[in-house]
């Protein structure tokens, strides 16, 4: 089973960024997909989730009506759309998978699967 996540870089304040996490080696339709981050000398923290089967979405409060995460099934890749980015947006970017459901992801705790880090750095 891999997580592969992708799409990072260098972007300046107020740009745009897409992650993608892309899955393989199992179904994961049973799952739900979370974003985490990770800035330097900072906890992880969540940023975004998704249920693989049916669609819903949960967002931290510090990246609400500027990210949104998505999903495609014949791709089997879930998305970090991150616009209006900020400085303090700078971090590395995990996804995981877990079969306990969404809200799992969101209160923390040993996730099923993680995927390799990818550095977003927004300069000011």
């Amino acid at each position: 089973v891999q997580l592969q996540a992708s799409g990072g870089g260098l972007v300046q304040a107020r740009g745009s960024l897409r992650l993608s996490c892309a899955t393989s080696g199992r179904t994961f339709s049973n799952y739900a997909i979370g974003w985490f981050r990770q800035a330097p000398g900072k906890e992880r923290e969540f940023v975004a989730a998704i249920r693989w089967s049916g669609g819903s979405t949960y967002y931290a409060d510090s990246v609400k009506g500027r990210f949104t995460i998505s999903r495609d099934n014949a791709k089997n890749t879930v998305y970090l759309q991150m616009n209006s980015l900020k400085p303090e947006d700078t971090a590395v970017y995990y996804c995981a998978a877990d079969g306990a459901g969404i809200r799992h992801i969101v209160v923390g705790g040993d996730l099923d699967y993680w995927g390799q880090g990818t550095l977003v750095t927004v300069s000011s």
